[in-house]
């Protein structure tokens, strides 16, 4: 099974982007971010004409996640982040597909730091942490990708001592990052690629992309039962090379079916 997160960066301005990577790659699963439309707005009918279900949380302008399942409808199991009530943002969303718990999530920017949108982000983090504590005590094959905006390690940033200030890479969301995977999560991409150079996002400015100078914010991390089922994992990095493209490039794993 392949699963595939991308940040699309406006699902309806990038939709052609999306229709044309579905049309050439046809991964499994496909995890969302960033739709920039209201719930009414959702391309449904293009979706579906690609041959995927799908499910989605959207929001006006900012914001929206969306699971789409290759020839059928995804199983939803949650929708928004539990621990406030007052939080509008639409940020996660949750499938049950093959027997595997697949969420989707849209962890917020948090910039410019310190500030009022850094705080939202880290009163985020410590939802989704528990959240995710949860989920790995209730045991069962689990899957937590997306848009995390957390730039891990120094080798995930191109020239990581321009970013340190950033939300994307100050100390309490790296530390963040690191109790997951404390916790047992694992982190499928440098589980499998330890060492090279690895980047998901490319900015649209100084020929970014062009100079491979990105970082790594795009993640997949699975829950410690699934280690075993891990057998592939990359970016698709072609596509964010096309014209009008996001500024994020598809991330994607594959797992082993049970019994194989």
């Amino acid at each position: 099974m392949r699963i595939a997160t991308y940040n699309v960066n406006g699902i309806n301005a990038r939709l052609p982007i999306v229709q044309r990577w579905l049309q050439e790659t046809a991964p499994d699963v496909v995890c969302l971010q960033e739709l920039k439309a209201p719930q009414e707005k959702f391309p449904l009918e293009a979706i579906e004409a690609a041959g995927y279900g799908a499910l989605w949380h959207g929001q006006k302008s900012w914001n929206g996640v969306a699971i789409l399942l290759k020839g059928g409808t995804p199983e939803e199991t949650q929708r928004g982040l539990p621990g406030d009530d007052a939080d509008e943002q639409s940020r996660y969303i949750e499938a049950l597909i093959r027997g595997v718990r697949i969420g989707c999530l849209y962890l917020p920017n948090g910039n410019p730091a310190p500030g009022p949108k850094y705080d939202y982000k880290l009163s985020w983090i410590k939802r989704f942490q528990k959240y995710a504590a949860g989920l790995l005590k209730s045991g069962g094959p689990t899957v937590l990708c997306g848009d995390y905006n957390i730039i891990p390690t120094e080798k995930d940033a191109y020239r990581p001592e321009r970013w340190v200030d950033d939300a994307l890479f100050r100390p309490e969301v790296r530390a963040a990052y690191q109790e997951w995977l404390d916790a047992g999560w694992i982190d499928a991409l440098r589980t499998l690629h330890p060492d090279e150079t690895i980047y998901t996002f490319w900015d649209y400015f100084r020929g970014a992309f062009t100079r491979n100078a990105g970082l790594r914010i795009d993640h997949f991390l699975l829950s410690p039962d699934l280690k075993t089922r891990l057998k592939g994992a990359g970016v698709d990095r072609f596509v964010r090379g096309w014209e009008k493209s996001s500024d994020h490039g598809p991330v994607w794993i594959e797992l082993k079916e049970t019994g194989k």
